[in-house]
């Protein structure tokens, strides 16, 4: 069996059908690059990195193969010799590319690509929803004779991962905040061409403590740009906390795991509907997207992103504005798509398939780890024993109550200038100043009582250094209030055990300890006292006492 593949997207389709043939050692599968697309490159890669056995194109032609599987009419595959089956390489046919075949016409329905001396080449069209072969047979009557409705198995992946979703959660590191992704297709009206600083905008307007933020990219951007000079392009937005997923497998975890999309007109959307997921639109217009199709259909209904200080608002009208019926319109027979698929493909190629029953390959969790910020600006309210607080990407505009730092993680700059300055234990770092220890000496170790005397000596500037010794427990030296013990009490709710990022709660003590104007502390009274923090949607008590021995003398 021949896997001819013209781009790294549709790669990704053709490996989320090849299930149909677990167990089956009759069937040997080699794979192929069809020439002809400027997207080859990325390709050429993601076939390397799937470990595939691979055919040059010449030799391909030049044999007869059992089946051949494709996800793109283009590039000639008419020309290889075997029963061909031609599946979408995305969530329908939604788009139009200029200058490429029949005007106005999406190349899966275009019989430009779909005829061969005016006959169809393909032996079947495995479509997702009897919408498709609607379309097909008022554009391609030939083609459309032989099409049927097999489903979509990357939906059904996709359906099949939803029990892991709290594992890939933790492993994005999203905690209790909402993950929020945006999605950008490939092209000229693309959401990352139209509005490239989208991300970085979300990510300096809404609060660290309530949002996280992923980019879905097409694979096509991915070559297009190339992977090194994505990463410099977007480099502030991946310091600020962005996690960009992986264009294989990552991107449909990462999915899984999200609240909400804000997309372009590509048919990821579709995708996130299907999951029950918010979709907000931010397609600022054109004419790549095809009218009435699924995805235009979507578009109509989701709110609109016009401007990024909107997206709080934007985001709760879209989680009241249900979608996953469009998604309907779109995919049909969900979780039956691969046993479908089997029927047909050992139909073209004389086999009886395996009595094994067929399922899709589980998807992992997200590799990316996310960059954690090393800085925040920190807006904080004090009322009594209550203080909340909301951290920013530093160059927020606007007035902030103080500047807080991770040491040693953070640049030279936000250590000088921060009020705050936190340490997690187990973090590897050299002690504060010179040191002269030889290369070969065991490595030094810090007590949390002198790691927070050293920095405040190293840095005038900084009013409360921390040294968070576990989730709960933290170390704290203020400037006039002195050392304290801090314990931060998980939030409980609907059977769950929540956490706050103890930095943040740091920032709210230093808060409630902060003189005010006139000079004296909003603090009521000596410790052991107990605080309220609020920040990113968390209630949490806190008590400060007197430092104990314990945490004192912990090695950081």
């Amino acid at each position: 069996m021949l896997v001819a593949v013209r781009s790294a997207g549709a790669l990704h389709r053709l490996l989320d059908v090849l299930p149909v043939f677990d167990g089956d050692e009759r069937v040997a599968v080699r794979f192929t690059l069809v020439p002809g697309s400027k997207f080859a490159v990325e390709a050429l890669a993601a076939l390397d990195r799937s470990g595939v056995r691979t055919l040059a194109w010449e030799e391909a032609l030049d044999r007869a193969h059992d089946l051949i599987l494709t996800a793109s009419p283009k590039g000639a595959p008419q020309v290889l010799s075997g029963p061909r089956v031609l599946l979408p390489h995305g969530a329908g046919f939604n788009k139009t590319v200029d200058g490429d075949g029949s005007p106005r016409l999406p190349s899966g329905l275009d019989p430009y690509y779909l005829l061969a001396d005016g006959e169809p080449w393909a032996s079947l069209h495995a479509l997702a929803h009897d919408e498709q072969v609607a379309r097909l047979t008022a554009y391609c009557p030939p083609a459309a004779a032989r099409a049927a409705v097999v489903g979509d198995p990357t939906l059904d992946r996709l359906l099949d991962a939803r029990t892991r979703r709290d594992d890939y959660r933790a492993a994005l590191g999203t905690g209790s905040r909402r993950l929020v992704v945006l999605t950008s297709t490939w092209g000229p009206e693309s959401l990352l061409r139209r509005r490239p600083g989208l991300p970085g905008e979300l990510l300096g307007l809404l609060p660290h403590d309530a949002y996280q933020f992923a980019l879905v990219l097409h694979p096509n951007e991915y070559s297009r740009i190339g992977s090194f000079d994505l990463s410099r392009q977007l480099a502030p937005a991946l310091r600020a906390g962005l996690v960009l997923a992986g264009p294989y497998e990552e991107w449909a975890a990462v999915l899984v795991a999200a609240d909400a999309v804000i997309t372009d007109h590509g048919s990821t959307a579709l995708y996130a509907a299907a999951l029950g997921r918010a979709v907000v639109g931010a397609y600022d217009g054109g004419h790549e997207l095809i009218p009435g199709s699924p995805m235009a259909r979507l578009l109509a209904r989701a709110p609109g992103l016009s401007d990024a200080v909107d997206a709080p608002d934007v985001l709760r009208a879209a989680e009241a504005q249900d979608v996953t019926d469009l998604a309907d319109e779109a995919f049909a027979r969900p979780g039956l798509a691969l046993p479908r698929l089997r029927t047909e493909l050992y139909r073209l190629m004389g086999l009886e398939p395996r009595t094994a029953p067929v399922a899709p390959r589980p998807l992992p969790p997200p590799a990316a780890v996310p960059w954690l910020p090393a800085a925040f600006a920190v807006r904080a309210d004090v009322s009594g024993r209550r203080i909340a607080v909301a951290r920013f990407s530093p160059n927020i505009s606007g007035t902030v109550h103080h500047l807080a730092a991770e040491h040693p993680t953070a640049d030279r700059r936000a250590l000088q200038s921060a009020s705050v300055l936190w340490r997690r234990a187990g973090t590897a770092s050299a002690a504060p100043g010179p040191t002269t220890r030889p290369a070969s000496a065991a490595p030094a170790a810090w007590t949390a009582a002198g790691w927070t005397a050293a920095v405040q000596d190293e840095f005038p500037g900084c009013r409360t250094a921390a040294a968070v010794l576990t989730p709960d427990r933290v170390l704290l030296r203020h400037h006039t209030a002195g050392t304290l013990s801090v314990r931060v009490e998980p939030c409980r709710a609907s059977g769950r055990i929540l956490r706050a990022d103890p930095a943040a709660v740091v920032s709210a003590v230093h808060a409630w300890l902060a003189p005010d104007a006139t000079g004296s502390a909003p603090g009521e009274g000596d410790p052991p006292v107990t605080l309220v923090c609020d920040t990113g949607g968390l209630r949490v008590r806190v008590r400060l006492s007197a430092a104990d021995g314990a945490d004192l003398d912990h090695e950081l």
